[in-house]
């Protein structure tokens, strides 16, 4: 009774105490994020959603996510009670077919999915893509990458810990795919590092 209970009250706890103001920083923040990809940003807000989805993550879904966005969790988030909670506090639907989805979330050590396999958009609307949410250990201390393009001055050294080792080869896929494929937000604790499609990444050479 008391694990049940727990579970089915954590589905209705730990959304934002200042709504308005919270949803408005970090959408503020993510915006910043994804017009200078590469640069670490602090979200200005947490939320507490149920395990294992992180804090910064959480924000996230609450800020973006709404009825007309369906979203795709991992296995161990699914079954947990964030679906419930994303249904109390967002109305977003939560779709198992990959293509459906606008946002993807992955929790810290969480299977990444070839990106291919979720919403690239079209040549004529590729902003009907997915964007994934995937929190990783943190964002700095991993393999060191170059990266460029637009909202970069030259390039910028990027270095997140706890993506998978294929990584680069995903990347360079989905850069391939460009006006279309996935635009990223890589999460740790309440900071975020963005890499939109139009960012060019390439292994630093010692």
């Amino acid at each position: 009774m008391g694990a049940h209970t727990e579970i089915h009250a954590s589905a209705y706890a730990g959304a934002f105490t200042d709504p308005v103001f919270q949803s408005q920083s970090v959408f503020r923040a993510l915006m910043d994020a994804m017009a200078r990809p590469g640069t670490i940003m602090p979200l200005g807000a947490s939320a507490t959603p149920p395990a294992p989805l992180g804090t910064g993550s959480g924000a996230i879904a609450l800020t973006l996510c709404d009825d007309g966005t369906p979203v795709w969790l991992t296995s161990a988030l699914a079954q947990s009670s964030v679906p419930a909670w994303l249904s109390f506090h967002t109305s977003a639907p939560v779709t198992s077919v990959k293509p459906e989805a606008r946002f993807v979330f992955i929790e810290v050590g969480g299977i990444v999915p070839g990106f291919d396999q979720f919403a690239l958009g079209t040549q004529e609307y590729p902003d009907r893509s997915a964007t994934l949410v995937i929190e990783i250990a943190s964002l700095t201390g991993g393999p060191e990458f170059v990266a460029a393009g637009p909202g970069i001055k030259d390039q910028i050294i990027v270095s997140p810990n706890g993506l998978p080792e294929i990584f680069l080869t995903l990347w360079a896929e989905n850069r391939g795919l460009f006006p279309r494929g996935v635009d990223l937000i890589l999460v740790a604790g309440t900071d975020v590092l963005c890499l939109p499609r139009t960012t060019k990444l390439r292994r630093r050479e010692i």
